[in-house]
């Protein structure tokens, strides 16, 4: 009876510990934020700040992890069959949410495979020129795409916001550049400074610190109204392209099926992050603006982002490489 009992009582407590263990406390070991293009971008710049924040509020490592290729597909296909344990996250970009428009047969379901913690910061972008051009001004450089000579641009490759970004430009002022993509936008920031492309019109983010250096000219924002940061540069419609606005975005989902007490935890630490008053201010000093909202928010986010973006895909003829 008394060994009876005692196997009993044994089993009760194993039972007992049993929800305690499967409750534990997240963080408990390091995380990886998967980053979708090259290091030294702005999506790199930013899911690098943000996991500083996270390692500093849990007191566990956060990776970066940059896998470029495909406009972010190759990251987010290594994301969507992550285990969702909240140990694997990717910072993505637009491309995120208009690849599905680029390419029918993703590796993934879109609608299905992730789930959105939360949008960070929204970028203006800026058209960053080679010095040596010849185009001292936005106008000057439409003239020149008219002419017989090829103007090049750079992006992070096909569906990137600087690709959108410069077709919605080309389609507004009815002009044709010549598209050369790379792995990312950082690499043809480079390429541009080095005189190997005409001009990129990318994250301010990035610019910024080369236009003040003399590397590029920078000749427009893409924002309605002019940035703090650079109050010289003139925003498109000042330039010559009335109503023209495009901005880059860039915030944090994870795979699909997390458990949502993680979810919870995960969304409230980020916001707070992007909240803080360090990063805060380093978003501004940079042209950016801070954002922090919602899962549900930002997910309603990526999918108004997917149906503004269809159109000018559709006018431009974009299509996957």
């Amino acid at each position: 009876m008394n060994t009876l009992r005692l196997a009993a009582l044994s089993a009760l407590a194993l039972v007992c510990t049993l929800p305690v263990a499967q409750a534990a406390e997240y963080p408990e070991k390091p995380i990886r934020i998967i980053v979708p293009f090259t290091p030294g971008g702005s999506t790199d710049i930013l899911a690098r700040m943000i996991g500083q924040k996270l390692q500093e509020a849990w007191g566990q490592q956060v990776i970066a992890d940059n896998r470029p290729g495909a406009n972010g597909v190759v990251a987010a296909d290594i994301t969507a069959k992550a285990n969702p344990d909240g140990y694997t996250l990717m910072f993505v970009a637009i491309g995120h949410a208009i690849n599905p428009l680029l390419q029918k047969n993703l590796p993934y379901d879109p609608d299905k495979a992730f789930n959105a913690v939360s949008l960070t910061a929204i970028l203006p972008q800026m058209l960053a020129l080679n010095p040596k051009n010849s185009a001292t001004n936005l106008k000057e450089l439409l003239a020149l795409a008219k002419g017989p000579k090829p103007v090049n641009y750079a992006t992070g490759g096909v569906g990137s916001s600087q690709h959108l970004a410069t077709e919605l430009l080309a389609y507004m002022a009815k002009v044709k550049f010549n598209h050369i993509p790379y792995k990312g936008g950082n690499q043809g920031l480079l390429d541009v400074i080095a005189g190997n492309v005409d001009f990129t019109l990318t994250t301010a983010l990035t610019v910024i610190p080369h236009a003040k250096s003399g590397r590029v000219r920078a000749l427009a924002v893409s924002t309605a109204k002019r940035l703090n940061v650079a109050p010289d540069v003139p925003t498109m419609a000042e330039a010559g392209i009335p109503g023209y606005e495009s901005v880059a975005w860039y915030g944090m989902v994870a795979p699909a099926g997390i458990p949502a007490r993680i979810m919870d935890k995960l969304a409230a630490e980020t916001v707070k992050a992007t909240n803080s008053t360090e990063m805060k201010s380093a978003l501004v000093k940079q042209g950016a603006i801070p954002v922090g909202n919602t899962p549900k928010e930002f997910t309603a986010f990526i999918t108004n982002e997917r149906s503004k973006y269809a159109r000018v895909i559709k006018e431009a003829g974009i299509k996957a490489e």
